[in-house]
């Protein structure tokens, strides 16, 4: 069995062997994002990897995810065993855990995971319209 793919439970259940997709958004959009995940029930956030410059957060999904992702302003890589591993080590040169796996023990929902950055959008919106 494919770790990320959903478990008997329906969740996705990743492990230092899996391999799954990245979607990445801007950060202030993705801390917004991780936020409203929290505040929800149960184990909405997988593992969260962050840039260097803290310009992108990259939220790790279930394989597949990438052929229907179509959310605005953020991208959905196919990692397809390119490279792509949960580790306590970043998986990419240049970026550092937000929330590293472990502390996060599954792949983010894409379902729950576009509802977020859905209302993520409209909070910075209404924060920026504010001013």
């Amino acid at each position: 069995m494919d770790p990320c793919t959903p478990t008997a439970s329906g969740a996705p259940q990743p492990s230092p062997d899996t391999v799954c997709d990245l979607v990445t958004v801007p950060a202030r959009q993705g801390l917004e994002a991780v936020d409203i995940l929290r505040r929800g029930a149960g184990d909405a956030v997988g593992p969260v990897l962050h840039d260097d410059g803290c310009d992108t957060l990259g939220f790790l999904v279930p394989p597949g995810t990438a052929a229907a992702w179509d959310v605005p302003g953020s991208t959905c890589t196919e990692t397809d065993g390119r490279g792509l591993r949960l580790s306590p080590e970043p998986p990419v040169e240049g970026s550092d855990w937000l929330l590293p796996p472990g502390e996060a023990d599954l792949a983010t929902d894409p379902a729950v995971l576009r509802a977020a950055l859905g209302e993520a959008a409209r909070l910075i919106e209404a924060a920026d319209n504010r001013r």
